[in-house]
């Protein structure tokens, strides 16, 4: 790949830095600097007022979900232009997370199987933020198995009913929409029986219980439905092929939480080159050296695999399974880098009190949110056996209950 910029690329770049620089919230600009993975965070579950008015504001200049149509509420941008817009926008960029999950999952899956007046209507105000929209996939009883889901869809005349939970869904307490999977037909496989919706949050029956944190914070949340009415207009693909369209969320999760993912890399490096531990300086250290050198490959390796997904997609082709790598690699990399710089601190690793630990806490908010981060959006054991399955065509895990109807799968409590 070249790296460099076209002319077109260029002219682009030079618009987008124009733009930020007349507009920028430049009064969030330290506070958004500091701010650490896992820490209270503007744009997440915490400031969304100054997230949706930075949303806005780009709306109205154009810069918006800059590679949806402009129809959608975007600009008709190249990939590479939308990694540009993200290169200049930098630490602003930070008060996009309320929109993540929305921008990079709900609405490519709308936008693939709404019909045109549902997208016209849902889109525009998703990508202004003026919306927020959840992934309503993961249950209690189903863990890392998302076909194993249990939440009834019954069709009732024109509508349908649907009763069951939902777990570990960021943002549902902020959340305007969302997207369901169910399941609609419980006598076949349990991957051949599922309905795909889209649903107001606020419809009677819903009710969103919010989960607190190791860390504090209640990014994810319980979600219950109880004999909720979703007009069949709602359904996103056909009826029983909601497997199908949960893929296209899927790899598009992937793409944008791989190649979003904070590491911690940056600051780790920034850390060692400023703590004093018993031997001196951190960064004197050969085996502090060693570490970073190794963490620096895999950054490096990230940034460019990020690339080659991005080049894919402007080709025309669709996220892949190969998009697992990224997320599967930086999650386990920040918890590693967060354990080691705590390691650094000696006991001080202990505090976890921004007035009184090194570097305001950060590492300490970024271990205690990083389990989490090995979980959402696939656990690590099931992103290494999409890698090694569709990516390295390895023989498939062994499935038992692969051609067993869902309603003939023994579970716990039941024959």
């Amino acid at each position: 790949m070249n790296f460099d910029d076209t002319p077109e690329e260029a002219k682009f770049r030079a618009e987008a830095r124009a733009w930020i620089d007349a507009n920028a919230p430049k009064d969030l600009y330290e506070e958004l600097a500091n701010q650490g993975f896992g820490g209270s965070a503007k744009g997440r579950t915490a400031g969304l007022g100054p997230a949706k008015a930075w949303q806005k504001k780009k709306a109205e200049g154009g810069w918006a979900c800059l590679n949806w149509p402009k129809e959608y509420g975007g600009r008709g941008a190249s990939p590479i232009e939308r990694v540009i817009w993200g290169q200049e926008e930098g630490v602003y960029g930070k008060l996009s997370g309320a929109f993540i999950i929305g921008h990079g999952m709900c609405g490519p899956t709308v936008m693939a199987y709404a019909d045109e007046e549902t997208k016209r209507r849902l889109l525009p105000p998703l990508a202004s933020g003026e919306k927020i929209w959840c992934q309503l996939f993961s249950e209690p009883a189903g863990g890392s198995d998302l076909a194993g889901l249990r939440t009834k869809a019954e069709k009732d005349g024109d509508d349908w009913v649907i009763n069951g939970q939902k777990i570990w869904t960021s943002g549902a307490q902020h959340s305007d929409y969302g997207i369901l999977i169910t399941r609609t037909d419980p006598t076949v496989p349990k991957h051949k029986g599922m309905t795909m919706f889209w649903l107001d949050m606020k419809s009677p029956g819903v009710e969103v219980r919010p989960i607190k944190q190791a860390n504090g914070q209640s990014e994810f949340n319980e979600v219950y439905f109880t004999n909720v009415r979703i007009p069949d207009s709602q359904r996103l693909g056909a009826v029983n092929d909601g497997w199908k369209v949960s893929l296209t969320t899927l790899m598009n999760e992937r793409l944008t939480i791989g190649g979003s993912m904070a590491t911690g890399f940056s600051e780790l490096f920034d850390f060692c080159s400023r703590i004093q531990t018993e031997d001196g300086l951190a960064i004197e250290d050969r085996a502090v050296r060693s570490k970073l050198a190794d963490w620096a490959v895999k950054t490096s390796g990230l940034k460019y695999t990020g690339m080659r997904a991005i080049s894919a997609v402007s080709k025309g082709e669709n996220p892949g399974p190969e998009n697992s790598i990224g997320k599967l690699v930086a999650g386990s990399m920040m918890q590693d880098i967060a354990m080691y710089a705590l390691d650094l601190q000696a006991q001080g690793g202990a505090l976890n009190d921004p007035e009184l630990s090194d570097f305001g806490a950060r590492f300490q908010a970024m271990l205690l949110r990083s389990p989490a981060t090995r979980i959402e959006g696939g656990s690590d054991e099931i992103l290494r056996n999409i890698i090694a399955e569709r990516v390295l065509g390895l023989p498939g895990d062994v499935r038992v209950d692969k051609d067993v109807p869902f309603n003939k799968i023994p579970t716990s409590g039941r024959g």
